[in-house]
């Protein structure tokens, strides 16, 4: 079967720490005898050579070089938001696009998988008119389109419901964002999450979570970006150092780090925060297994966007870390509140702080839900399930487009 992924961004070079979920859903429906291929924007004209040579990929071109930077760095909604200059790349970004989807349509893909379908619809139905119309489109939503829509631009609704109901089939990466799916166009949807390597752990690190009783070490893994909520984080760090030792380690770049930096000074906790910035995959997995407690405090930002997953929660439990996140957007289809971890109401830094410590005081109860959030995650989100309810997703969409 001959696929045809429609993303947003792709990885640019060897460690860039784009999408590798995605890379390894491409990379695995390969290796599962599927023609796996990308369509993806250029950035700033490359690049030159892929970082995944295995994998076909076909960079559009929509401005010239040095302005090709509306995606990559950061979500397109937030580049537009911080830099509205940016609003004049999208006629060429959506030409290009459109152009290139079409040409790829003519080699008569069965699928055509679009991600982010706001404005990638677009390039599905293009890519479904260069074959004559016997592509499938499926559809996949991670929330930030949806969200972005409903709570700024609401003139867009009508298109945002014409990329639901002209796809084939329609996928979500959580089961609220499959609600807000069919609050747009009453479809069916299919709860399809990120793949997480689970299966491919091996052994949880050797010292175990709140091992010792008198240091207590909190890890954040993301972009600092505003919907994460850092700083609500290092609040609640401040208020459990009123009552024991305890130190945070935030992995990740983005705009939020120096609203984070003046929160730590603000709080007095220059002394037990650091921002460690991107660090390389090894030294991120001995991250996991040097802190106690993994937290994603998660809040709705400014243009209503929350957490579609929460990825990284993934990440935590495969190493059998115990976790605190907000009860949010899709977070609750990975924790199981007081069963995987505990689940806090956003912005509450009291809450947030007074989750954590009950872990911290009672060691052995959390690193039980540690473990049977792992194997819930690794039931839930392992790739042999995902790739087999995608397949099944693809199915469905050939027969509808067979029947059309």
């Amino acid at each position: 079967m001959r696929v045809l992924h429609v993303v947003t961004a792709f990885p640019r070079s060897p460690g860039d720490p784009i999408t590798p979920w995605l890379v390894e859903l491409v990379r695995r429906q390969r290796d599962a005898g599927l023609d796996a291929s990308v369509l993806a924007p250029a950035w700033r004209g490359g690049p030159g050579r892929e970082a995944y040579p295995e994998i076909p990929v076909r960079r559009f071109r929509y401005a010239p070089a040095s302005l090709e930077t509306l995606t990559h760095e950061e979500t397109v909604p937030d580049r537009l938001r911080r830099r509205p200059a940016s609003l004049g790349l999208l006629p060429g970004y959506l030409l290009g696009g459109v152009r290139a989807a079409h040409e790829l349509g003519a080699g008569e893909p069965e699928v055509v998988h679009v991600h982010w379908p706001m404005p990638h619809a677009l390039f599905g139905a293009a890519a479904r008119w260069g074959s004559g119309g016997r592509s499938a489109v499926v559809s996949s939503f991670y929330s930030v389109e949806l969200n972005w829509v409903r709570r700024r631009l609401r003139f867009l609704t009508p298109f945002l419901r014409w990329t639901v109901e002209s796809a084939d089939a329609v996928t979500a990466i959580s089961r609220s964002t499959a609600r807000a799916v069919r609050e747009i166009a009453p479809v069916p949807v299919a709860v399809v999450p990120y793949g997480a390597a689970l299966e491919d752990a091996g052994e949880a690190p050797s010292r175990p979570a709140l091992s010792d009783p008198d240091r207590l070490r909190l890890l954040f893994v993301g972009r600092l970006v505003e919907r994460k909520g850092v700083e609500v984080l290092v609040r609640a760090l401040g208020e459990i150092r009123t009552r024991r030792p305890a130190e945070l380690t935030v992995i990740g770049a983005g705009e939020r780090e120096e609203s984070i930096r003046r929160t730590v000074l603000a709080c007095g906790l220059a002394d037990a925060v650091r921002l460690a910035g991107p660090v390389p995959a090894d030294d991120l997995v001995r991250a996991y297994g040097e802190h106690d407690v993994f937290v994603l405090p998660a809040v709705v930002d400014a243009k209503g966007d929350t957490e579609g997953l929460g990825v990284v929660l993934l990440e935590a439990l495969r190493f059998e870390r115990p976790v605190v996140a907000s009860d949010l957007g899709g977070i609750p289809d990975i924790v199981e509140a007081g069963r995987t971890g505990l689940l806090v109401p956003p912005g509450d830094p009291t809450a947030l702080a007074e989750a954590i410590e009950s872990l911290a005081d009672r060691p052995a109860e959390a690193r039980a839900m540690a473990r049977a959030g792992r194997e819930r995650a690794r039931e839930r989100f392992g790739w042999d399930r995902v790739l087999r309810e995608t397949s099944a997703v693809y199915a469905e969409a050939r027969e509808r487009r067979r029947g059309a």
